[in-house]
């Protein structure tokens, strides 16, 4: 007994399905998800991932399903507020039109940055302004700390009668420069409360203050051993923060050529 033959139409349409399945295939490749026909696309589970690989989560198959599960919730739930109607809300649109002017704008900002980059040469400039506009100075001083007004009366009298400061130093409260010989290293003038600063700065390399210096801890006698442009900072070490200071002025140029150029009422 012969089958009956399939029907010409029949096959042509399994045919037709056969050639879809490539299609079909490569789509579901390219999205994560399709939820009530709104593809997620593959590429949005990635940047998610990535942005929380970021901040020190492992890239693993069970993160990658959970931010597929999250991104789907957060799919039903838009679809949901647009079958209520809630993007024709004030409030709504209000909130969407702030979104969209910070991206638009977050992007305008890449895109002069990128027409418009910083070049090393601008930074090597920026780096050298303002190493000569914010020369420090560093200072090399000793000094004995002690109770009383008179107490350091007499150390400054013994210096002037030839006693070394390293030996004077030892009676100092200071324990930990005492035995340093009264040596406080090299210091920026910030470093010191006012009192003393103002008596360090004031005095020439090798002299020492005739009158003691008073401040919160007590009373000091202040002897300047040596002075120094302070080091400033190899350009690599502030080479990122001097770049982010150089976009900021461009972003701000741009500012100031658009608001020239616009009509403001």
């Amino acid at each position: 007994m012969t089958m009956p033959s399939t029907p010409l139409s029949l096959r042509l349409a399994k045919l037709a399905a056969m050639a879809l399945l490539p299609v079909a295939s490569a789509a579901l490749a390219q999205n994560a998800a399709v939820v009530n026909n709104k593809p997620i696309p593959t590429k949005k589970v990635d940047e998610f991932v990535a942005a929380l690989v970021a901040q020190g989560r492992p890239d693993t198959p069970e993160l990658r399903a959970a931010v597929r599960e999250e991104l789907i919730a957060r799919e039903l739930f838009a679809q949901e507020a647009e079958k209520k109607g809630l993007l024709r809300n004030p409030e709504v649109q209000s909130q969407l039109d702030a979104v969209r002017q910070d991206i638009l704008i977050r992007a305008l900002i890449r895109d002069h940055l990128k027409a418009k980059p910083i070049t090393d040469a601008e930074i090597t400039a920026e780096y050298e302004k303002v190493k000569k506009e914010s020369a420090e100075k560093e200072y090399r001083a000793r000094h004995v700390l002690v109770e009383t007004e008179d107490e350091a009366k007499q150390i400054i009298a013994d210096l002037k009668k030839g006693t070394a400061f390293e030996e004077l130093a030892k009676k100092s409260k200071d324990t930990g420069s005492a035995a340093q010989g009264g040596d406080l290293d090299w210091n920026t003038r910030d470093t010191f409360v006012k009192e003393f600063s103002d008596a360090m700065v004031a005095l020439e390399k090798g002299k020492f203050t005739e009158a003691p210096v008073k401040s919160q801890f007590g009373w000091h006698v202040i002897r300047l051993d040596d002075v120094r442009d302070a080091a400033a900072p190899p350009i690599e070490q502030v080479k990122p923060q001097i770049r982010q200071q150089l976009e900021r002025e461009r972003v701000q140029n741009l500012q100031k050529d658009l608001r020239a150029k616009a009509k403001v009422q």
